[in-house]
């Protein structure tokens, strides 16, 4: 069992930076690769980023790349969404999982979840 509890949302301006972070604890959590999902209201829960269990792979949507950054500090089993130049469209609540493959972009195929974290973006 996995239990991962995010924090760092909030309100920012379009162009402004945020840093998610994503506490993981339970057996073997370091063996996981970890992802971050977003969802905003009336919508499906769509991937955004992932990271390897060893932090050698990351995986990112489209509509992310070269503005955020994934990244693990398994000493401290935490996972981090470093969020850049943020744009109105970004708003949504944001997700951790835990899984086996960071290459996974369905939701589905993600054991364990995250209560969520609440990000704005205004224009």
């Amino acid at each position: 069992q996995v239990q991962l509890v995010e924090s760092g949302g909030g309100s920012v301006q379009a162009g402004g930076s945020l840093r998610l972070s994503c506490a993981a604890s339970g057996r073997a959590v370091s063996t996981y690769a970890m992802g971050w999902f977003r969802q905003a209201p009336g919508n499906e829960r769509v991937f955004v980023a992932a990271i390897s269990w060893n932090g050698k792979n990351t995986n990112y949507a489209d509509s992310v790349k070269g503005r955020f950054a994934v990244s693990r500090g398994n000493a401290e089993n935490t996972v981090y969404l470093q969020m850049s130049s943020l744009k109105p469209e970004d708003t949504a609540v944001y997700y951790c999982a835990a899984g086996s493959l960071s290459t996974q972009r369905n939701a589905r195929d993600w054991g364990y979840w995250g209560q969520g974290t609440q990000v704005t973006v205004s224009s």
